[in-house]
């Protein structure tokens, strides 16, 4: 399969998962985007497509939107991922991507567990949380895993989980992209071609996805997160072990 075809599809899969869990876009793509770039061009250019689609699935669901986890949790997340944008060419090492994969793995089995239902953040909590989670996306370049796994402390139904989480996602995404388009313009604009293609996909997808989220029940939407979540920690983790 080229590496186009494998662009395409994988974007519209990335698409429709972001649409359903709140995440799902950076840590499809970006391992295949590694196929053929160095990291910090695939980070960057991922985050073209992840924008476009959370700005997408943000006015989609922004009735559902919850201002107070919003604000003591996107904002800090904002801060904690330009923060970690700025960083990443330079902090970029296994073990970071060891921590995070560690990380990812405890809140899916919490998730899967149930222990995560146990977990409630208050505001001080949610500020932490946001800013961690910020900071390292924008230096490993897949915050949504980890946003999404804090953003399991709070009681919130799938919708309106999903578009908290996406609001964070797009604040994060206009604190980190000028920075990237920055430090890597040059290079990006020489692979526009993908980023075009990419982006649609990831736009079909999430349009698609929106329509299952309405039917997935509460308790069936935090396994499916939790699982998701799991699964991006072992991947990551079996990334460093090699």
């Amino acid at each position: 399969m080229s590496f186009l075809v494998l662009a395409a599809l994988a974007s519209v899969l990335a698409g429709a998962i972001a649409a359903v869990t709140g995440f799902g876009i950076g840590s499809v793509l970006t391992p295949v985007f590694q196929l053929r770039y160095d990291i910090r061009l695939a980070v960057a250019a991922v985050s073209i497509p992840h924008a476009i689609a959370t700005a997408l699935r943000c006015w989609r669901f922004r009735r559902e939107i919850d201002p107070r986890v919003l604000k003591s949790f996107g904002l800090m997340s904002a801060a904690g991922g330009l923060t970690g944008a700025v960083l990443q060419r330079y902090a970029t090492a296994p073990g970071l991507t060891a921590l995070f994969a560690a990380l990812l793995i405890f809140a899916g089995v919490a998730g899967l567990t149930g222990l995560s239902e146990r977990i409630r953040l208050g505001r001080k909590a949610g500020w932490v949380a946001g800013m961690l989670s910020g900071a390292l996306g924008g230096l490993v370049g897949n915050q949504g895993g980890i946003r999404s796994a804090a953003l399991l402390g709070y009681d919130l139904p799938p919708a309106r989980f999903v578009a908290t989480a996406t609001a964070a996602g797009l604040i994060v995404d206009v604190a980190r992209v000028p920075v990237y388009i920055a430090l890597e313009g040059e290079r990006l604009a020489q692979i526009a071609g993908v980023l075009a293609l990419t982006t649609a996909g990831a736009v079909i997808g999430t349009l698609v996805g929106g329509r299952v989220l309405t039917k997935m029940p509460p308790a069936v939407f935090r396994k499916v997160v939790g699982a998701l979540v799991l699964s991006l920690g072992i991947y990551m983790f079996s990334r460093v072990v090699r």
